[in-house]
């Protein structure tokens, strides 16, 4: 899919610049259109900001002049409007990013962001389903649809994401010829990067059964998750049957399409798997953020701890 049309506040040498940048996050670093949208919409915020804070729209020359203390406004400002701080941390990586391509191609060096710190984003654990949670969410997922190929896509789904691990992006950009038909399907994930995951018979079925009953024809280019039209499925509506399964279950409010990709790293680990084949199973790029799946795994010994031993109740 193709970015999200993005409109950034600045004069036309600093819009080629953008321009330019973009090219280069989409082509040389592969960028996703999801990492595009978010990077392009971090970026129109800042200079937005700018013609605010300057009188006009920004240039090349304008940026280069930029002082640690401009910075710093556009951080308290976004503060002062809610922005989380996962968020400003994420605004200041991409910030980071741009003035570096500027900087690699001689348009602007000004070194002042790097001055700047980032706010440092709360440190958060995944929160995945307790197993039993995550088998009746798949079980439960087809009676929220009264249209029966309708129900088959979401157990297909929801079986997906827990079975093989993969984010919601993923799974919805699988074309139907991505479908597996063995033990194995390739995921690109983030960076374009590919993996290998292993398929269950349990998910190969349910996906079998989807299409067999989807009503679109079965072109291998065309999306594998469709919504009712028969255009791409868009995750908002995947969100939204996820938020009617809690209600249904009384699952709690971190029971998200996201947490079932947590579940299937936690439940993994649970039942012996290692850090470095969870790691490639996830598609993560460092060993650490497959690390705090062992911090989960810990405190939920430790609460079973607290609530079962004798001389914790007492």
């Amino acid at each position: 899919m193709p970015p999200l049309p993005i409109h950034f506040a600045c004069a036309p040498d600093l819009a080629t610049a953008v321009g330019s940048w973009r090219q280069w996050l989409a082509g040389e670093k592969r960028a996703s259109a999801h990492t595009l949208d978010g990077y392009g919409r971090d970026l129109a915020a800042f200079l937005g900001f700018l013609v605010d804070h300057q009188g006009g729209e920004p240039g090349l020359a304008a940026l280069a002049e930029l002082v640690p203390g401009d910075f710093r406004a556009f951080l308290a400002f976004r503060s002062n409007g809610g922005l989380a701080r996962s968020s400003m941390a994420r605004t200041m990586s991409t910030l980071r990013g741009f003035f570096k391509f500027l900087d690699r191609n001689a348009l602007v060096h000004n070194p002042a962001i790097l001055a700047v710190k980032s706010p440092r984003p709360p440190r958060s654990l995944p929160k995945p389903l307790a197993a039993d949670e995550a088998l009746e969410a798949l079980a439960t997922a087809g009676e929220l649809h009264d249209e029966p190929w309708l129900a088959a896509r979401d157990v297909a789904l929801f079986t997906l994401l827990y079975g093989c691990g993969l984010r919601l992006g993923e799974a919805l950009e699988l074309a139907r010829r991505d479908a597996p038909r063995g033990d194995t399907m390739v995921i690109t994930g983030k960076g374009r990067k590919q993996r290998l995951v292993p398929v269950l018979p349990v998910v190969r079925e349910a996906l079998a059964e989807y299409l067999r009953q989807c009503p679109y024809p079965p072109d291998a280019t065309a999306p594998l998750f469709v919504g009712a039209r028969g255009g791409r499925l868009n995750p908002g509506v995947v969100q939204r049957q996820m938020r009617r399964l809690r209600m249904l279950l009384g699952l709690p409010e971190s029971a998200t399409p996201h947490a079932l990709r947590h579940s299937f790293a936690t439940h993994l680990l649970a039942g012996g798997g290692d850090l470095r084949t969870i790691q490639e199973l996830l598609g993560h790029s460092s060993l650490s953020t497959t690390q705090r799946y062992t911090e989960v795994d810990a405190a939920r010994l430790t609460a079973i701890y607290s609530e079962a031993h004798p001389r914790a109740k007492a």
